[in-house]
């Protein structure tokens, strides 16, 4: 009988990914730990599906050239740790920040991450960690968070001049991508080709990727729940 961590290196293998099988068996710790975790930091209960819908969606990340050359990583809104831990686990020489503001959840992400000396947790809004650190991240990576003109407007200020904002995204929508080209616009980024990928058989992926070409203006990100109240585009 295959284990999870059996499922987690084929299944990348599939999708074009090499995962070592010492990073698989971690990252299979994280969802069973994460599964069994008492607050409800994911629908899925079966161990199987948590492999494909948080471990492999996450890994396929590193089938992005800027994830997989990165020499920094931000996750925005790192819920349950997922694709940051993943991508800590894969990748133990770059440094992995989880930005998330819920005190329960960033208790979880501490617990979760004390194997990965790569990562940090900020409990904290991505609005407030901009004016503190701002642009100072090479890769800022944002799944399931919103929609692109809101992760936009959160990650563009904490993205390093020449880095990159990838966001996991569903089905393609044609509002969706013409108000993320006006927000670009506004927030000094650059759409790239979208990369295409399958790691879930019948469910449809693809990675939004940006490049920062000029600094975000001063007045964003506005304050904390304005990006998603109250859009750019």
């Amino acid at each position: 009988m295959k284990t999870p961590a059996d499922l987690i290196v084929e299944r990348c293998a599939e999708c074009g990914v090499h995962v070592q099988p010492q990073a698989a068996a971690a990252i299979a710790d994280i969802v069973e730990a994460m599964l069994a975790e008492p607050q409800n930091l994911s629908s899925v209960r079966d161990i199987d599906q948590a492999v494909w819908l948080h471990a492999v969606d996450s890994l396929s990340g590193l089938s992005v050239p800027a994830i997989a050359r990165a020499t920094g990583i931000l996750d925005l809104g790192a819920g349950g740790g997922f694709p940051g831990l993943a991508l800590a686990a894969a990748l133990p020489d770059v440094p992995v920040t989880l930005v998330e503001s819920e005190q329960r959840k960033a208790d979880w992400l501490r617990r979760a991450s004390a194997p990965f000396p790569n990562v940090r947790v900020v409990a904290e809004r991505s609005e407030t960690l901009a004016r503190e650190e701002r642009e100072a991240f090479p890769v800022a990576c944002a799944r399931a968070v919103g929609s692109l003109p809101v992760v936009m407007e959160l990650a563009s200020p904490l993205i390093a001049p020449g880095g990159h904002l990838v966001a996991w995204r569903g089905r393609r929508d044609a509002d969706d991508t013409a108000a993320a080209d006006a927000a670009a616009a506004e927030l000094g980024l650059a759409r790239t080709p979208d990369i295409d990928v399958t790691p879930i058989p019948g469910v449809s992926r693809y990675f939004s990727v940006w490049n920062k070409v000029a600094p975000a203006p001063d007045r964003y990100p506005r304050r904390p729940g304005m990006a998603a109240k109250r859009p750019i585009a």
